[in-house]
């Protein structure tokens, strides 16, 4: 196995604590399964592993944005206090038009109970938006937050990394080290370890996705972001594991770290999301805890 590794400047600063809101108060999950079929071209794994990895990883929201939608699988796992938690999310992302379609499925309970219901989620530029939220809120009713006001730019908070962000947080790569081919679902994958800084990939992020990321390059306590992440020989993102850092409230303030995993496959499906009209969001007080 060949590895080559690539440096650019950055570091990382400390910020002030996250405390995680929305879905997960802290929580989160790990791995996501499937995948899509697909050949290989001797050729074409030849010039992904000659190329400069920064500038293949710096491609990657870009190709994925010409390839239109795609299905998507999710897990974020945290671990703190010696709990694990994990919660996973199934869905459709358009990443031409940054909008997407999910549905997360939130663990146990501490007593063991299973009957939580599903929570759909919808994906939109500066926007998420919750249906079976609970804490107070009627089952048919939408919970909208605004992303570019979260701290962590809605990496962690939904529970589910938006697809899009994860692909431009790659903009940010600074130092990376190709690790090889390796087979993800049958299909013959470049996989690149490295270093994102939160500010770089804000900095360079699409117009949609800078509020997020730069509320995000803000919050945690950790600019650094390291990553996996697997590009097939066209240059398309199949998978990619973030973990984020940032510390927890209290007087014990503990890091926390988080790792968030996006599986992609089946490109080309089509995406439908139809946002909720206002009469249907809600917008009383939501119960917290």
């Amino acid at each position: 196995m060949v590895v080559q590794q690539y440096r650019d400047g950055g570091g990382a600063r400390a910020a002030r604590a996250l405390a995680v809101a929305g879905v997960i108060a802290v929580t989160a999950g790990c791995v996501g399964g499937g995948g899509g079929g697909g050949g290989s071209d001797g050729s074409g794994q030849r010039a992904m592993a000659a190329e400069r990895p920064l500038d293949v990883l710096g491609r990657a929201a870009g190709v994925l944005a010409e390839t239109g939608g795609a299905e998507a699988r999710t897990s974020m796992e945290t671990a703190a206090g010696g709990t694990r938690v994990t919660i996973r999310g199934e869905g459709t992302y358009d990443f031409r038009k940054q909008m997407g379609r999910l549905k997360v499925v939130l663990p146990t309970d501490a007593a063991g109970a299973d009957d939580r219901r599903p929570i759909t989620e919808l994906l939109a530029p500066g926007a998420l938006y919750m249906k079976n939220r609970g804490a107070g809120v009627p089952d048919d009713k939408w919970v909208r937050i605004d992303t570019t006001a979260l701290e962590d730019g809605n990496l962690v908070t939904g529970g589910v990394t938006d697809p899009m962000a994860a692909a431009e947080l790659l903009r940010g790569a600074g130092d990376v080290t190709y690790m090889g081919e390796s087979e993800l679902a049958g299909v013959t994958v470049h996989h690149y370890r490295g270093v994102a800084d939160l500010n770089r990939a804000a900095r360079a992020a699409s117009p949609q996705s800078r509020g997020a990321l730069s509320a995000a390059a803000k919050g945690f306590s950790k600019d650094a972001v390291p990553f996996d992440a697997y590009l097939d020989e066209e240059g398309r993102l199949r998978k990619v594991r973030h973990r984020f850092s940032f510390a927890s409230e209290g007087r014990e303030a503990a890091e926390v770290t988080v790792v968030s995993t996006l599986l992609l496959y089946g490109f080309g499906a089509p995406v439908t999301v139809t946002l909720p009209d206002d009469d249907d969001i809600y917008t009383g007080e939501i119960r917290q805890g």
